[in-house]
Protein backbone atom coordinates (compact mmCIF):
# COMPACT_ATOMS: atom_id res chain seq x y z
CA UNK A 1 0.00 0.00 0.00
CA UNK A 2 1.36 3.50 -0.83
CA UNK A 3 1.86 5.85 2.13
CA UNK A 4 -0.35 8.59 3.00
CA UNK A 5 1.04 11.54 4.14
CA UNK A 6 -0.03 15.39 4.71
CA UNK A 7 -0.42 15.95 0.85
CA UNK A 8 -2.37 13.05 0.78
CA UNK A 9 -5.06 14.19 3.53
CA UNK A 10 -4.56 17.98 2.22
CA UNK A 11 -5.63 17.01 -0.97
CA UNK A 12 -8.12 14.79 0.36
CA UNK A 13 -9.79 17.25 2.37
CA UNK A 14 -9.81 19.74 -0.66
CA UNK A 15 -11.27 17.33 -2.95
CA UNK A 16 -13.96 16.54 -0.14
CA UNK A 17 -14.99 19.91 0.62
CA UNK A 18 -15.59 20.51 -3.22
CA UNK A 19 -17.46 17.44 -3.57
CA UNK A 20 -19.89 18.55 -1.44
CA UNK A 21 -19.76 22.21 -2.67
CA UNK A 22 -19.61 21.31 -6.58
CA UNK A 23 -21.77 18.28 -6.57
CA UNK A 24 -24.30 19.38 -3.75
CA UNK A 25 -25.31 21.92 -5.82
CA UNK A 26 -25.34 20.31 -8.86
CA UNK A 27 -27.79 17.57 -6.99
CA UNK A 28 -30.13 20.53 -4.61
CA UNK A 29 -30.61 21.91 -8.66
CA UNK A 30 -31.57 18.83 -9.89
CA UNK A 31 -33.85 18.33 -6.96
CA UNK A 32 -35.58 21.78 -7.01
CA UNK A 33 -38.40 20.95 -9.67
CA UNK A 34 -39.79 18.08 -8.18
CA UNK A 35 -39.40 19.69 -4.86
CA UNK A 36 -41.39 22.50 -6.00
CA UNK A 37 -44.47 20.18 -6.32
CA UNK A 38 -44.51 19.05 -3.29
CA UNK A 39 -44.75 22.74 -1.74
CA UNK A 40 -43.24 26.21 -2.33
CA UNK A 41 -41.89 26.09 0.88
CA UNK A 42 -40.08 22.68 0.51
CA UNK A 43 -37.41 23.93 -1.74
CA UNK A 44 -36.34 26.67 0.33
CA UNK A 45 -36.47 23.84 3.65
CA UNK A 46 -33.84 21.67 1.60
CA UNK A 47 -31.43 24.76 0.48
CA UNK A 48 -31.51 25.76 4.11
CA UNK A 49 -30.39 22.33 5.20
CA UNK A 50 -27.75 21.88 2.54
CA UNK A 51 -26.18 25.55 3.65
CA UNK A 52 -25.55 23.64 7.18
CA UNK A 53 -23.04 21.37 4.90
CA UNK A 54 -22.34 23.63 1.81
CA UNK A 55 -20.88 26.74 4.17
CA UNK A 56 -18.80 24.29 6.61
CA UNK A 57 -17.18 22.67 3.27
CA UNK A 58 -16.63 25.75 1.41
CA UNK A 59 -14.72 27.62 4.18
CA UNK A 60 -12.57 23.71 4.79
CA UNK A 61 -12.20 24.55 0.80
CA UNK A 62 -10.83 27.88 1.14
CA UNK A 63 -8.62 26.37 4.65
CA UNK A 64 -7.00 23.41 2.05
CA UNK A 65 -6.94 25.89 -0.89
CA UNK A 66 -4.41 28.20 1.17
CA UNK A 67 -2.61 25.09 2.20
CA UNK A 68 -2.28 24.12 -1.06
CA UNK A 69 -0.88 27.02 -2.19
CA UNK A 70 1.92 27.04 0.60
CA UNK A 71 2.52 23.60 -0.29
CA UNK A 72 3.41 24.44 -4.05
CA UNK A 73 4.45 27.93 -3.23
CA UNK A 74 7.44 27.20 -5.48
CA UNK A 75 5.18 27.16 -8.55
CA UNK A 76 3.45 30.19 -8.02
CA UNK A 77 4.87 32.12 -11.12
CA UNK A 78 3.56 32.18 -14.25
CA UNK A 79 0.72 30.29 -16.36
CA UNK A 80 0.31 28.37 -12.91
CA UNK A 81 -0.10 32.04 -11.07
CA UNK A 82 -2.33 32.98 -13.76
CA UNK A 83 -4.42 30.22 -13.89
CA UNK A 84 -4.76 29.93 -9.86
CA UNK A 85 -5.86 33.58 -9.95
CA UNK A 86 -8.34 33.43 -12.53
CA UNK A 87 -9.63 30.50 -10.33
CA UNK A 88 -9.72 32.39 -6.92
CA UNK A 89 -11.69 34.74 -8.96
CA UNK A 90 -14.24 31.97 -9.93
CA UNK A 91 -14.10 30.84 -6.23
CA UNK A 92 -14.64 34.31 -4.71
CA UNK A 93 -17.59 34.88 -7.31
CA UNK A 94 -19.12 31.56 -6.36
CA UNK A 95 -19.29 32.48 -2.55
CA UNK A 96 -20.39 35.68 -3.34
CA UNK A 97 -23.30 34.88 -5.34
CA UNK A 98 -24.19 31.52 -3.35
CA UNK A 99 -24.51 34.60 -0.49
CA UNK A 100 -26.64 36.75 -2.52
CA UNK A 101 -28.66 33.29 -3.85
CA UNK A 102 -28.98 32.63 -0.46
CA UNK A 103 -30.74 36.00 0.62
CA UNK A 104 -32.58 36.21 -2.55
CA UNK A 105 -36.40 36.91 -2.32
CA UNK A 106 -37.77 37.34 -6.03
CA UNK A 107 -37.56 34.16 -8.14
CA UNK A 108 -35.19 35.94 -10.73
CA UNK A 109 -32.46 37.25 -7.86
CA UNK A 110 -32.74 32.77 -7.52
CA UNK A 111 -32.33 31.65 -10.64
CA UNK A 112 -29.69 34.44 -11.71
CA UNK A 113 -27.57 33.96 -7.96
CA UNK A 114 -28.15 30.13 -8.21
CA UNK A 115 -26.86 29.97 -11.79
CA UNK A 116 -23.72 32.09 -11.70
CA UNK A 117 -23.14 30.17 -8.43
CA UNK A 118 -23.24 27.36 -10.04
CA UNK A 119 -21.44 28.08 -12.93
CA UNK A 120 -18.80 29.62 -11.14
CA UNK A 121 -18.35 26.74 -8.59
CA UNK A 122 -17.83 24.59 -11.62
CA UNK A 123 -15.23 27.02 -12.93
CA UNK A 124 -12.67 26.97 -10.21
CA UNK A 125 -13.47 22.94 -9.99
CA UNK A 126 -12.44 22.67 -13.50
CA UNK A 127 -9.41 25.28 -13.16
CA UNK A 128 -8.37 23.38 -9.90
CA UNK A 129 -7.93 19.86 -11.86
CA UNK A 130 -6.04 22.33 -14.53
CA UNK A 131 -3.67 22.97 -11.92
CA UNK A 132 -2.83 19.50 -11.05
CA UNK A 133 -1.75 18.41 -14.39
Amino acid sequence: MLSVNWDTVRLFLHVLAATVWVGGQITLAALVPVLRRLGAEIPRAAARRFNLIAWPAFGVLIVTGIWNMVAVRSQLHGSYLTTLIIKLVAVAISGVTAALHARAKSPAGLAVFGALTGISALAALFLGILLTG
